[in-house]
Formats: structure tokens, C-alpha cells, sequence
């Protein structure tokens, strides 16, 4: 299937016309060069942009996910890194270019797919099922609207759409899963010793050989470059709102909002669907709305479970007699929703039409809404309109500091003064931070720009958080410079002791590997070196009591030969000590104890690994295919 995949993407027409530039510049003049256009987007794919709403949608998404994850051990610092935010612009190229590759290919997420996809969302379940007040509330917490939320779940959904179809055509064979059974769980016998830390040949170190050293890795010893800043900051957790809004202005903002506080109507209703083609053909869609009409017209509410398993083309809902639970507003397509809306309890509609073919609906009951009233939500009212007003007053307050320190960008002196803001102070930090406001890593990038490192100005505004800035200017600088020798020199003596060290138990192991593989015995070297010879019998890739380095060689090692003499091989340890490795059996795995289901679990891991390399695969094939733009300083 990804073959043909393949080729279906190959050969798409790539012609640029010279002459409709000639004709666009003679035709509108020279007026398109007064007419600037500025680029907003933070990836170009093709026509298709990423937007920098989108960029940060999803950084804001998982920042939210790993933040309920790693509870305390959550690093926020990690959003800010260069490198992250280029995985996430990555991810987001890829998901551009197969919702461009399902287009063309003709793939979609139906309606359907995607209410059960959302329902089925334990966040927005109570007892098990789908509410709709809490889809609400957890999309308004989110700061999303429930058709964002869809949009952004549909394209999820159809990213992913190419990369499962790739996964199901990836071929695992019952020889595949043994081979890397084989290899997975093969088992060795094995001895090894290590050998005791040696003493350098020579320990007299000259002050010469500290000056060569010191020279040869003068990056190592060096003071690290510091600086410190002074600032001034707005913060919205340290601002109060103008004045508090009354309850006439609350019960207002109710009134307009009221929808927010209602519980909604529900309906509960069965459907039949019968599929019409994509580009279906009128013959087509004339015979799918004969077979709707007719199973309409013989629909009645006893047989209709019945007649939605024999007929309906909706795999999700089929074998449950076309129920598709409680449905509110808005959840569903507006064909469906308006026809749903208009039936009366117990009446079973005429086929209606949606981008998914006919469907016949079939109303079963109904739940009327219940709206809060005013003094239940008023707390709620009055939070959110002082915390509005707050913002407000950030805004203007960060607004004008933006403005007062651009007008004076050598002293943050009359921005303070005009908005009664503390000049404050850091203390001395390096580019790999501080403490304090010193380690965000949005302010160690100002503080070493060249504006505010190089000119000495006053650096723009500074985003620490939502509803925190600052601008800061230069208060102190100290550039690097290597430490004195003088300082080192005990250290640097160390090092070259341990070098000494590592490579003299380096050649001491290699050559008592030498010595083994012409005949020697390991045991009698081994208490030769005063080490203990250890023993594992069918030594296992992960086990305790061996150590990792020593296992990893251990199935590196070449198989015992034909004669059954051991494979020896040296490995290097922490800290300059060496081990001296015999594998003396290689035993293959039994792959009669593994059961059906343990099979069959490695043989889903297998395909989704397999099926990722394979979609990476197709993606990078339409990288080559497709103009991507990149623009970093919008991230």
C-alpha cells in the first residue's frame, strides 16, 4: 500500500508561468510595490500555512498535559528551548503535509467518527458518560470554543488517518516476530573479572605537562561570562482593577451570556445512515435515496433497532441498533441537527442529506434544559470581570512601559517615574542563568542580545509569563577569561594521572585478551590479577547483578566457534577501569513458552513501530515534494 501511495504523489505538475508575473506587474503597475504584505505564519507548507495561533495552541496543549502529568517535577523552562519548539513546528509540517496528502487521496473523518471520538473522552464524561456541561466547562478552562475544539480534533483525527492506513498495510510475518524473538530473548553464559584500577606508570606530573594541558583544553577552565541587569516590571498579580462592577452590570453580562449557564436540551436518537460516494455519481446518489426512502417508510419505532443493524452503513452505531446516546446542539452537522431538532418524541424523519450520505433519524426522548440563576454564578460573573479589568490595566500599564523606555532607551529612570515601577536589581549570572527572574531563559536572551550586551539600550518588552514583563538595561558586564593555571593546577594534575591510569588499564586488558584467545585460562588470570571471576549462566540483555556495559558486550560478542571455545572481548567501565569478558554458550530462546496473546501483543508493537518508520518514511517522501518555509523568529 505505501508503494502505491507513493506513486499516486509522484508527478504532479510543477510549471511557473513567467508570463503571469509580466502580465500581473503590467496590468496593476508599479503600485504592488507600495503594497506590503506581512507574513504572519511560523511554517509554510506548500499553500498551507501554520499559523502562529496554531504553534501555539499546541505548545499550550502539552505544556497543560505535562503539567497534570509530572505534577512538581513539571520544567516549564523546557517550552523555551530552541530545540523543543522546533520539534513542535516539525510535528506540525508533518501533520500539514498528510492532511494535504488525504485531500488528495480522498480520505476524511466523518461526523460520526468524530462525536464518538469526543464522546468517549473520559474528560468530558460523568458516570461513565458523555455530559455536556463538562465538555464546556473543560474546553472554557482551556480557553477553547467547542468549534475550535472540533476543528482542532478533526485535523488530529485526519493527520492520522494516512499513518494508520500505512500501519494496517505493514506485513509482520510469524518469522519476523521469531526472529526477533530469537534475538530479544536469546540467552548467554558468561564470565568476567575486573580489574583492579592500576597505578600510572610514571606519577610525576612536570609543570610543563600542566601548561601543555592546560593550553590543549583551555575551554575547560574558564570564568564564564556574567552579567547583571537592572529592570523594571508590571505584573497583573500586583495590579487592582479601576473599580468593581455592580450587580446591575453582572446581571447584564448574565443576560448576555445566559447560554453559558443553561443546561442545554438533549435528544436522544437512532440513526440509519446510508452512505453516498465522495463524488458520487447522480445514478449514485438517486439509488442511495431510494434505499433511505424506502427504509424511512418502513421504520416505525418497534422495528427500527432492527432495520439500523440490518442496513445502516455506520459501522460505529450499527450493532447497537443506530443509538447515538444524548445529543446536544452543535454536536452534529447542521442538516442533522435541524432535522433532529424539528422532530417531536417518537417521530422517525424523511432521509436528510449530509456530507456523509442519508440519513434517517429516528427521536426516542427528550431532556429539556435548566438555566443557573444569577446569585449561583454571580462569584463566577464578578472573578471574571475583575480579572478582565485587571488585564486591562496590565495591558495599558505594559503598553506605556513599552512605549517609555523605547522613547528613552538609555535609562529606565522616566518609564519608572511616570508609572511609580521599583528600578530593581539582579544579582551577576552567567548564559546558563540564575536564580530568581535571572533563570528565565526569556530574560538570559534578552540580557545577552547585542541591543542590550553591545549598544547598552534598553531591551523591548520581555514576556515572563501572561500577565508578567520587564525591560531591563545593563548594570553590570564581565566578559569570560580563563582561570590561572596557578588555580587549576591540582585538578589538571588529576586529570592527567587519571588519563595515565585509564590508558594503562586499557592496554592491560587487551592484552589479556590476547593471552585468552591464544589457549590461556580465565580463572587462572583472573586470580593472577587478584580479581574475582564472576559467573552468569544464560545471562539475560536486562538483568540485575551484572553490569549494563558488561551485558551490552556480552551480546556484541561474537558466538563461541564450532569447537566451542569462548569469544573473549575487554569493555571499559566508569572512571578508567576495564573488565575482561569470556562468552562461553549462546543459547537460543524457547519460543514455545510464549503465549498466543503475549504473540500477539509483540505483534502489535511491532507493526505501530514498523508503521511509524514507514509513515516517517512517507512523510519525509512529500518533504521532497513540497517548498517548506520556516520562520524562527515567529516561534
Amino acid at each position: 500500500m505505501l508503494q502505491s501511495l507513493r506513486d499516486k504523489m509522484q508527478g504532479w505538475p510543477a510549471i511557473i508561468v513567467l508570463g503571469v508575473a509580466v502580465f500581473a506587474m503590467s496590468f496593476f503597475g508599479i503600485e504592488g510595490y507600495f503594497n506590503s504584505h506581512v507574513e504572519t505564519f511560523v511554517a509554510k507548507v506548500g499553500k498551507r500555512e501554520v499559523s502562529q495561533q496554531q504553534f501555539q495552541d499546541t505548545i499550550n496543549r502539552i505544556r497543560q498535559q505535562q503539567r497534570a502529568q509530572l505534577g512538581d517535577q513539571f520544567d516549564p523552562t523546557v517550552f523555551d528551548k530552541p530545540e523543543f519548539k522546533q520539534q513542535i513546528v516539525d510535528g506540525l509540517i508533518s501533520q500539514q503535509l498528510m492532511l494535504q496528502a488525504n485531500e488528495d487521496l480522498g480520505m476524511r473523518v466523518s461526523d460520526v467518527a468524530l462525536r464518538d471520538t469526543i464522546a468517549a473522552n473520559p474528560a468530558f464524561q460523568v458516570d461513565g458518560k458523555f455530559n455536556g456541561d463538562m465538555y464546556r466547562a473543560q474546553l472554557a478552562g482551556a480557553g477553547m470554543t467547542p468549534e475550535m475544539y472540533q476543528d482542532n480534533m478533526r485535523n488530529s483525527m485526519e493527520s492520522s488517518l494516512l499513518q494508520d492506513a500505512i500501519s494496517g498495510s505493514t506485513v509482520i510475518t510469524p518469522a519476523d516476530i521469531d526472529r526477533y524473538l530469537d534475538i530479544r530473548l536469546q540467552r548467554r553464559d558468561i564470565r568476567y573479572f575486573v580489574l583492579p584500577r592500576p597505578a600510572p606508570q610514571d606519577s610525576q606530573v612536570t609543570d610543563a605537562q600542566v601548561q601543555d594541558y592546560y593550553k590543549a583544553h583551555q575551554a575547560d577552565f574558564m570564568n564564564p561570562e556574567q552579567v547583571s541587569l537592572k529592570y523594571i516590571e508590571v505584573n497583573g498579580a500586583d495590579l487592582k482593577a479601576d473599580t468593581q462592577p455592580t450587580d446591575e452590570e453582572l446581571k447584564k453580562r448574565y443576560q448576555s451570556e445566559i447560554a453559558r449557564f443553561g443546561m442545554p436540551e438533549e435528544r436522544e436518537v437512532s440513526h440509519i445512515l446510508i452512505n453516498v460516494p465522495k463524488n458520487a455519481t447522480p445514478a449514485q446518489q438517486k439509488a442511495a435515496l431510494d434505499k433511505a426512502e424506502k427504509i424511512a417508510a418502513e421504520a416505525t419505532p418497534a422495528n427500527f433497532t432492527k432495520l439500523a443493524q440490518q442496513d445502516s452503513d455506520d459501522l460505529g452505531s450499527k450493532l447497537q441498533g443506530g443509538d447515538l446516546g444524548w445529543l446536544q446542539k452543535g454536536v452534529t452537522n447542521a442538516a442533522f441537527d435541524a432535522a433532529m431538532f424539528a422532530l417531536q418524541k417518537g417521530q422517525i424523519s424523511k432521509p436528510v442529506l449530509s456530507d456523509e450520505g442519508y440519513h434517517i433519524i429516528y427521536l426516542r426522548d427528550v431532556r429539556s434544559g435548566q438555566t443557573k440563576p444569577f446569585e449561583q454564578v454571580r462569584g463566577e460573573l464578578l472573578k471574571e470581570a475583575t480579572a478582565g479589568d485587571r488585564d486591562r490595566v496590565y495591558n495599558e500599564t505594559a503598553g506605556k512601559m513599552t512605549d517609555l523606555t523605547s522613547q528613552n532607551p538609555g535609562s529606565l529612570e522616566p518609564a519608572a517615574q511616570a508609572l511609580h515601577l521599583e528600578i530593581k536589581q539582579t544579582p551577576l549570572f552567567s548564559r546558563a542563568g540564575g536564580q530568581g527572574i535571572a533563570a528565565n531563559p526569556k530574560l538570559i536572551a534578552a540580557a545577552f542580545s547585542n541591543d542590550v550586551l553591545a549598544s547598552g539600550n534598553n531591551s523591548p518588552l520581555v514576556n515572563l509569563d501572561k500577565t508578567d514583563s520587564v525591560v531591563v538595561r545593563m548594570d553590570k558586564h564581565i566578559p569570560a577569561s580563563a582561570k590561572p593555571v596557578a588555580e587549576v593546577h591540582d585538578t589538571i594534575v588529576q586529570k592527567i594521572l587519571d588519563q595515565r591510569i585509564a590508558e594503562a588499564a586499557h592496554q592491560k586488558a587487551d592484552v589479556l585478551v590476547q593471552r585468552l584467545a591464544k589457549g590461556e585460562d580465565i580463572a587462572a588470570l583472573a586470580q593472577a590479577e587478584h580479581a574475582d571471576l564472576k559467573t552468569s549462566n544464560q545471562a539475560e540483555r536486562v538483568q540485575q547483578g551484572v553490569p549494563q556495559p558488561v551485558l551490552e558486550q556480552a551480546f556484541k560478542t561474537p558466538h563461541p566457534g564450532a569447537d566451542g571455545k569462548p569469544q573473549y572481548a575487554s569493555i571499559e567501565l566508569d572512571q578508567g577501569t576495564y573488565a575482561v569478558l569470556a562468552v562461553d554458550k549462546v543459547e537460543a530462546a524457547d519460543l514455545s513458552k510464549l503465549t498466543a496473546e503475549e504473540r500477539q501483543q509483540l505483534y502489535r508493537q511491532m507493526v505501530q513501530v514498523y508503521g511509524g518508520v514507514e509513515s516517517q518514511g512517507f512523510v519525509d517522501m512529500l518533504k521532497t515534494k513540497v517548498k517548506i518555509e520556516i520562520a524562527k523568529d515567529r516561534m
